[in-house]
């Protein structure tokens, strides 16, 4: 049994060993410290799932879409990650969830996500090309996705996602 809920302060080091242990390294971790020091943090995304400990991890940050009429805000999933010992146990799943139900009530209207498509594809997300949303870097197709949280929502934006600083960590 595990409850989710916002972050906390005293969340922090556990989340770290989190992202570190799923990831087995520690760029996940400083990605999140680096988002959670920026402007483009939003406190409510950042959930975790807990069971007498933190087990799982969610975080949506702001990120944007460049069009050729300027910019479009959206948000960016990454990094989710579960503990090892709790992963294939749904836990991933219901932090995207909760994530996605979280997002929608702020009123953020869609999300992009660079994951695995055969688990990101079961709660909406589709390749961001299908939508004239390309990735900033060379990917998959497949691998590159958008989810609208408000039908529609992209149907008049094409342009290329453009990750903020904070993200510079990772690559």
């Amino acid at each position: 049994m595990f409850i989710i809920r916002p972050e906390q302060k005293e969340d922090i080091l556990e989340i770290s060993e989190v992202n570190n242990l799923a990831f087995k390294g520690e760029e996940e971790a400083k990605l999140v410290e680096a988002i959670r020091a920026s402007e483009f943090f939003v406190p409510e995304l950042s959930l975790v799932a807990i069971s007498n400990e933190v087990i799982g991890h969610i975080l949506f940050s702001i990120i944007s879409i460049e069009t050729d009429s300027g910019i479009v805000p959206t948000l960016g999933l990454a990094p989710l990650s579960v503990k090892p010992e709790f992963q294939n146990l749904g836990i991933g799943s219901a932090l995207v969830r909760e994530g996605l139900k979280k997002c929608k009530e702020l009123g953020f209207e869609h999300v992009v996500v660079l994951g695995h498509p055969n688990f990101y594809s079961r709660f909406g997300f589709i390749p961001s090309k299908t939508k004239g949303i390309k990735p900033p870097f060379q990917v998959p197709d497949e691998a590159f996705m958008v989810h609208e949280l408000k039908n529609g929502s992209l149907d008049h934006i094409t342009g290329t996602v453009k990750y903020p600083p904070a993200f510079d960590v990772v690559s």
